[in-house]
């Protein structure tokens, strides 16, 4: 990792030079910031080859397909899968809304059970319960240990002959819990269920390699791994796909229509109706092959690094609280700071240009498992420094004075 430099990558990050100083961006579980060549790409299509995808015969048309086209393929290698198993959606949410209705609504029964988790963001809880309403299927969870890892002891007591979807989150954006999900995934198949995992998380952090982990969907958003916003991807195993009815219908997805009836088009197209997100897309492509060549294991090191770091640091300061296991985590600390409401200690970082998020975190579920209203919560990704953390201590400790 001797060449992974946070400081040079910074300039590749137009925010930094456009934001008067001080800046420090910690908010990276809500959204990263986007270098250059995410912004170019962007910028290029709508210069020079704004079309509609698929359809055109004529010349920006089939540059337009291409680009989009090679988004997918960039995507699909990102992550180990094939190309018809990557469907554009507009972020996680989407996509696991998309399964919750094409997926769930058609196979699930009242005798059958859904189980999550205590730890899931409110996008791979939400959905769960409209279809659990929906099917007459009972929701189940696993359990939060105090530590925020989740309670496997005993698998018996949540994996059985009625368990018939699994849906997990891979890391916690409240305590930065890994979760650990190929076994997750094993027991879930053991018992004849279907898995969903929300990587939105874990995605911009680690390697995902989905024939290794063997899940039956994955979901995860652009934005959070330098992409675009309004982007995302759900990747699902063809053969299930295959079976699947569409979300949505329009243009794009059909093969044939009468007035009666339709058909529909070969996956992923068939999950992609109306034009689709192409800028997007084609900028989340570039985002990829940004994190390609800075190499996902720096980026996963240098994460630990940073982590470690603040939480040595965050340690020091008197009345501060962390939640969650200090060991097998990801670059996300969430933390309450005694006598200062979150907000408040939002707006006073903000004074000093420090961006933290403040609040539940789209998390009600853990915010009741921990007995708070709301945390703090500092999140780090490649172009923050030990110095952001230093800065992020000493305003907190300022902070705190005044509340005294």
């Amino acid at each position: 990792m001797k060449n992974f430099d946070p400081i040079q990558i910074r300039k590749d990050f137009p925010i930094y030079s456009n934001i008067e100083k001080p800046f420090v961006y910690l908010d990276n579980a809500a959204t990263t910031q986007r270098p250059s060549i995410v912004l170019n790409e962007l910028n290029k299509y709508y210069t020079q080859f704004n079309a509609n995808v698929h359809r055109a015969i004529y010349t920006i048309g089939e540059k337009a397909t291409q680009a989009y086209e090679d988004a997918r393929e960039k995507i699909a290698k990102f992550i180990g899968a094939d190309n018809s198993s990557i469907i554009f959606t507009r972020g996680a949410t989407e996509s696991i809304n998309l399964v919750a209705y094409a997926w769930a609504r058609n196979n699930l029964s009242s005798n059958d059970e859904i189980l999550v988790t205590e730890m899931e963001h409110h996008s791979n809880l939400v959905p769960w319960q409209l279809a659990a309403k929906a099917t007459g299927a009972s929701l189940k969870y696993i359990p939060l240990n105090d530590d925020g890892t989740l309670d496997l002891n005993d698998p018996d007591k949540y994996f059985n002959n009625k368990t018939k979807f699994v849906a997990v989150i891979h890391q916690s954006n409240v305590l930065g819990t890994i979760n650990p999900i190929k076994n997750i995934i094993e027991m879930a198949h053991n018992v004849g269920a279907k898995t969903l995992i929300d990587g939105a998380q874990w995605v911009p952090h680690g390697h995902t390699d989905l024939s290794h982990i063997n899940s039956d969907f994955y979901a995860f958003s652009g934005h959070k791994m330098l992409g675009p916003t309004g982007v995302g991807i759900l990747y699902g195993k063809p053969e299930i796909l295959d079976e699947m009815e569409p979300f949505q219908t329009g243009g794009e997805m059909i093969k044939s229509v009468s007035m009666q009836d339709a058909t529909w088009n070969e996956i992923p197209y068939k999950f992609e109706a109306g034009t689709p997100n192409i800028a997007q897309a084609i900028g989340l492509g570039a985002a990829v092959q940004y994190i390609n060549d800075l190499g996902l294991d720096n980026i996963h090191h240098y994460g630990e690094r940073l982590i470690k770091y603040a939480l040595d640091k965050l340690n020091q300061i008197d009345g501060l609280k962390i939640h969650g296991n200090q060991n097998q985590r990801g670059p996300v600390v969430s933390f309450e700071i005694e006598d200062v409401h979150p907000q408040d200690l939002a707006q006073f970082l903000d004074q000093d240009g420090i961006a933290i998020r403040a609040g539940q975190h789209c998390t009600q579920p853990i915010m009741n498992k921990l007995g708070v209203f709301a945390t703090s919560r500092a999140s780090f990704y490649i172009y923050n420094t030990e110095d952001d953390i230093d800065t992020l201590c000493e305003s907190i400790e300022k902070t705190a004075s005044v509340f005294k």
